[in-house]
C-alpha cells in the first residue's frame, strides 16, 4: 500500500480530511503576508513609474503649449503682413486681429458658462436626493443648460 493509504487506514475517515484541510489553511495563512507584500511592492513600483510618466507628460504638454503659442503668433504675424500687403494700414490690420481675438474670447467665456452647470452633476443629484419629483416643465428648463454634445 502506498503511504497515502496507510495514513487513511490509521485515522478515521473524517479526521484525515480535517487535518489536511487544517494544514492547507495553515499553509495559506502563512503565505498570505508574502503575497500581500508582493502586491503592495508592485503597486508601489507602478505608482512611482506612473508618477514619472505624469511628470514627463506635464513637461511635454508645457513644451507643446509654448510651441503652440509661438505658432499662433507667427500665424497672426503672417495675417497682419497679408492685410498690410492688401492695402490696409497697420492700425486697421491690428484692429482686425484684436477684434478676432475679442470674439474668440467672448465665445470661449460663453462656452465655459454653458458648461459650468454640468460640473454639479445635476442628473446624479436628482437621482440621489429624496424630494418630490420635478414637474416636466421645470425639468425641461433645467436641461437647456446641459450641452447636447461635449466639444
Amino acid at each position: 500500500m502506498s503511504r497515502f493509504n496507510h495514513a487513511h487506514a490509521a485515522e478515521p475517515h473524517g479526521a484525515g480530511r480535517l487535518a489536511s484541510l487544517g494544514a492547507l489553511l495553515g499553509g495559506l495563512f502563512s503565505e498570505l503576508p508574502g503575497l500581500v507584500s508582493d502586491r503592495v511592492e508592485l503597486l508601489s513600483l507602478e505608482l512611482q513609474r506612473a508618477g514619472l510618466a505624469l511628470l514627463h507628460i506635464a513637461c511635454l504638454g508645457l513644451a507643446l503649449t509654448v510651441l503652440g503659442m509661438a505658432g499662433w503668433l507667427l500665424v497672426w504675424a503672417l495675417v497682419l503682413v497679408g492685410l498690410v500687403a492688401a492695402g490696409l494700414s497697420w492700425a486697421v490690420a491690428l484692429a482686425v486681429a484684436l477684434l478676432v481675438h475679442v470674439l474668440l474670447g467672448w465665445w470661449a467665456v460663453n462656452r465655459i458658462r454653458r458648461l459650468l452647470p454640468t460640473l454639479g452633476l445635476p442628473a446624479t443629484r436628482r437621482q440621489l436626493t429624496f424630494r418630490a419629483p420635478t414637474p416636466p416643465d421645470e425639468a425641461l428648463d433645467e436641461d437647456r443648460h446641459v450641452p447636447q454634445t461635449a466639444h
